[in-house]
């Protein structure tokens, strides 16, 4: 970072964790005025009695601590325990109008929401409707549709497998798969990608293996911000002496160094722990130009070591009793210069070597990635070239080793498992008609991308969404919410107001729900929802809470509701199931077989693990066998124009997908701003810019390829030691970038993480005040 000071930039030089995190705990629950409440839940968060954190997948380790949630656990729950309340005498002051005019960040700081609520056009204000009235008006709109796959039905990862389920058990008896869910921004490109590769859509570590592992390699992701948890496990690692290998086009202070507030001769001698043992920072959208580089030094060394009569480099046995493709990736990578990899990744021969040397060497290695893998054009094959790599030494389906994809949000796996999903398998399909005796729609529906464009062109009129802020989170801002303004039904069910429910539609109306920390009472008494972490651990969540409003309903209770007003002749007694989660669990063992036993189970601390075939060499293919895949050559990764830049969108450390928590972004050195950009300086300099200076970036190539410019003006320079060629800005201020048609092909994931740009001084007159925030198209 330059020594050119620029207001709300600063560098930070203190490790991840540690007093500053505390410091950061200590803040969030004063500004959510709320301290006896927000305390009394922490000590609740990932507890066997207590409920699951609504942040982040991370798994809980078997003996978990009297503080096992971590800076932005607390954030997560403070922001949903909060006191402040948006009560219909708000919305009757405050016109959508005026509410438009809001920052997100400003929007779900107002606290939750306590009553269902109708949009007035006469009055442009939301007005209060009783539970029965909202129930009557949806179910009528949607009956109205002449085609039920002229709705949508959105679904976040905050859901539970109970309210998921039941969820989609209604969608199919209405009669259509479009399923546009989270998991489709995040983490698709693994579900699509790995059952190609090695027959399971999941990963196939256990929180376990990381005590056993040799080498741990982290590719595309940041712990410190999005799943912080995960930094004690790489403590402990580090401590063992394990190499940490980061590959990240930005150093992350969370993959550098951590103290662990938990540990107190750490806080009191301000020690922290080496994370990383060695950190490359590659070009963005390089990734599999490293793994290829990776793969190719593996098999040369390996017939250097075995001319001489020296043990393989690769399990030979593993791969002839287990893989398909073996010849082709070889040739692949052999036929792959070292020039192109360098000239893609952004490091040297000897640097991936390096890497590559300390794999060879493992015998148990684990490789972790996020959505830096996942959110590219290619995204699903980056995924499969990871397979790969572990593939060649063996090091899926034993302990100490394998892939672990880091979900994101805290049940958006299990949503997946539960069924929610636009392409319904056989099994799913057969599970339903045994179980309820309607026959389920099979043809494949619309994810996310799919459904903006429906909505956008009138195919589809009528949204449900299951949570979330779908407008926002969608690339194509501008596009996104004009499309969105065209339906002609709109429903969210939701804790907080956010600025997807000011989309207006015809008809709008906002269901205000339990949060994951309050006590959700049904017919049969108090319940408890399950959850599945990103290891395929199903656990118990059950609030503790009183409600923030006598109004509230859970999300199941709320989707039975909808569906008996939308199903006259319905096959599911909707009352029954939303009266004992118990019994919706139990129909989830028949028509998902995997969950046998599941409310005995469940009730074990800790609860149960689902298999993953993979995880036990079960290679659920239709060979039978894991497959080596082969990826594109790399001239197509190197997408920028001459004097162009590849852009990738991150999160700020105040941040959790598109809720804002603050306007901090600590471990990079940025207070009370988002407007911001970070650059090499070496990139600003061949620009005649420099750091401070007021700049557009404005999208090129395939994101103007329907003659509209997408820019975003008027943002901050930050010179920053980040891969050069790279260019890195908030998300969702950066979606209004990307177009909707430009995602991953194979998996349908926006290409949030490779955004080629110009960048250039900005032609927008400097403000008087900075904004500190805006994520909206006007």
């Amino acid at each position: 970072m330059s020594d050119e000071r620029v207001p709300g930039i600063d560098e930070y030089d203190s490790p991840a964790g540690g007093w500053g995190a505390l410091g950061a705990v200590a803040r969030a629950l004063s500004g959510q005025m709320a301290l006896a409440r927000e305390s009394i839940a922490l000590h609740k968060v990932n507890q066997p009695e207590g409920f699951d954190c609504p942040g982040c997948a991370w798994p809980d380790p078997k003996e978990t601590s009297s503080f096992e949630f971590c800076e932005n656990g607390a954030k997560a729950v403070s922001w949903e325990a909060t006191a402040k309340r948006v009560r219909p005498e708000f919305f009757a002051k405050n016109t959508v109008t005026d509410l438009w005019k809001l920052s997100d960040y400003a929007l779900e700081g107002l606290g939750r929401l306590t009553h269902p609520m109708a949009y007035d056009p006469g009055t442009d204000t939301f007005q209060p409707v009783a539970w029965d009235e909202a129930f009557r008006r949806i179910g009528e709109g949607l009956r109205a549709l002449p085609d039920p796959n002229m709705a949508e039905f959105y679904t976040s990862g905050r859901a539970s497998n109970e309210a998921a389920f039941l969820y989609q058990l209604f969608v199919r008896e209405y009669g259509t798969n479009n399923f546009p869910d989270c998991s489709n921004m995040c983490h698709e490109a693994t579900s699509v990608g790995l059952p190609k590769s090695v027959g399971s859509g999941k990963g196939t570590v256990t929180l376990e293996d990381f005590d056993h592992c040799d080498a741990i390699f982290c590719i595309g992701h940041n712990p410190g911000t999005n799943h912080p948890r995960m930094l004690s496990t790489l403590r402990e690692a580090s401590l063992r002496n394990v190499p940490i290998v980061v590959i990240n086009p930005m150093p992350e202070r969370g993959l550098e160094r951590f103290t662990s507030p938990q540990h107190p001769v750490e806080m009191l001698t301000g020690k922290s722990v080496r994370i990383a043992s060695t950190y490359y920072k590659v070009k963005i959208g390089g990734d599999v130009a490293v793994l290829k580089g990776m793969m190719r030094y593996l098999v040369e060394e390996d017939a250097i070591a075995r001319q001489a009569g020296l043990p393989p480099v690769l399990d030979h046995e593993f791969i002839a009793a287990n893989t398909l493709g073996f010849d082709a990736l070889v040739q692949d990578v052999l036929n792959t210069d070292w020039a192109d990899i360098e000239r893609c990744s952004g490091l040297t021969r000897s640097e991936i070597e390096y890497a590559a040397s300390i794999y060879a060497k493992a015998k148990a290695v684990i490789v972790c990635y996020g959505m830096g893998i996942t959110q590219h054009q290619h995204g699903t094959e980056n995924v499969q070239q990871i397979a790969n790599l572990l593939l060649m030494r063996g090091n899926i389906g034993r302990e100490g080793a394998g892939i672990c994809p880091l979900r994101g949000h805290s049940n958006v796996q299990g949503d997946r498992t539960v069924g929610i999903t636009e392409k319904p398998n056989a099994e799913l399909n057969e599970g339903i008609r045994r179980t309820y005796g309607f026959e389920p729609p099979v043809a494949h529906g619309h994810d996310a991308v799919a459904s903006i464009i429906a909505i956008r062109e009138g195919r589809s009129k009528a949204m449900i969404a299951l949570g979330g802020n779908l407008a926002v989170a969608m690339p194509d801002t501008e596009e996104t919410f004009m499309a969105m303004r065209k339906l002609d039904l709109a429903v969210h069910i939701a804790t907080k107001l956010n600025r997807s429910h000011l989309l207006l539609a015809k008809e709008s109306i906002i269901l205000p729900c339990l949060g994951r920390t309050e006590l959700d009472v049904q017919a049969t008494g108090p319940q408890a929802v399950t959850v599945e972490d990103s290891m395929s651990m199903v656990h118990a969540s059950a609030g503790t809470l009183k409600p923030a409003s006598e109004h509230l309903r859970s999300e199941p209770w709320i989707v039975a509701g909808i569906a008996k007003a939308t199903l006259p002749h319905t096959r599911v007694d909707w009352e029954r199931l939303a009266g004992d989660y118990n019994l919706i669990r139990d129909d989830i063992e028949k028509v998902f077989p995997i969950f046998y036993d599941f409310n005995q189970r469940v009730n074990v601390p800790g609860g149960f693990r689902l298999r993953v075939a993979a995880s036990e060499r079960d290679w659920a293919t239709p060979e039978k066998r894991a497959h080596f895949l082969l990826a594109r050559g790399l001239d197509e990764d190197d997408r920028v124009e001459e004097g162009g830049l590849m852009l990738t969108t991150i999160r700020s450390h105040d941040q959790y997908n598109t809720t804002i928590y603050g306007l901090n972004d600590r471990y990079r050195g940025v207070t009370g701003r988002r407007d911001v950009v970070f650059l090499h300086a070496s990139d600003l300099a061949a620009r005649g810019l420099k750091h401070g200076d007021r700049i557009d970036i404005l999208a090129t190539g395939r994101n103007i390829a329907d003659g509209r410019q997408r820019a975003v003006r008027g943002f901050t320079a930050v010179a920053y030691d980040i891969a050069e060629g790279s260019v890195a800005m908030y998300y969702p201020e950066g979606n209004a970038l990307i177009s909707l048609e430009n995602h991953d092909s194979h998996s349908g994931t926006p290409t949030y993480k490779s955004v080629p740009v110009r960048v250039v001084a900005s032609t927008e007159p400097a403000p008087k005040t900075r904004r500190p925030h805006t994520a909206h198209a006007t």
